[in-house]
């Protein structure tokens, strides 16, 4: 006890250096801001997954989105396998069914998958492009 008390500073960095390998593996989901998104599609390279259902992805979607709603993803796994090895960014509506997705596409083997923040919602407030 008296270890801990005396290096009370090295027991912090310790507990924090822990906390900060191991958030990545804990987190909910890594989310993409709209402008990092753009960066990283103008780049190429990228795949787009709209996980709404087919009348929300017929009103606008962005350019090039693989539409796969959210419940056919576990039997759609395979098809995707392609892709494993290149970034990923997941669309949902608002973000909130996008988390679901992300964590689906980790476990099956995705190195690289972010939840767009806000979802397509967000994406067209800010005046971003869609398609129909």
């Amino acid at each position: 006890m008296n270890f801990i008390y005396d290096n009370i500073f090295l027991v912090c960095v310790a507990l924090f250096s822990a906390g900060t390998l191991l958030w990545p593996l804990i987190r909910p989901g890594a989310k993409i801001s709209h402008l990092d998104a753009t960066k990283l599609i103008n780049k190429g390279k990228v795949t787009i997954i709209d996980v709404r259902d087919q009348s929300e992805f017929r009103s606008g979607h962005l350019r090039n989105a693989i539409h796969v709603p959210l419940t056919e993803l576990p039997n759609r796994l395979p098809k995707l396998d392609k892709f494993k090895e290149q970034p990923v960014i997941v669309v949902c509506q608002s973000g909130s069914r996008g988390i679901g997705a992300v964590n689906q596409l980790k476990k099956a083997g995705f190195k690289e998958v972010y939840n767009l923040e806000g979802g397509i919602e967000a994406w067209q407030q800010k005046g971003m492009p869609t398609t129909l």
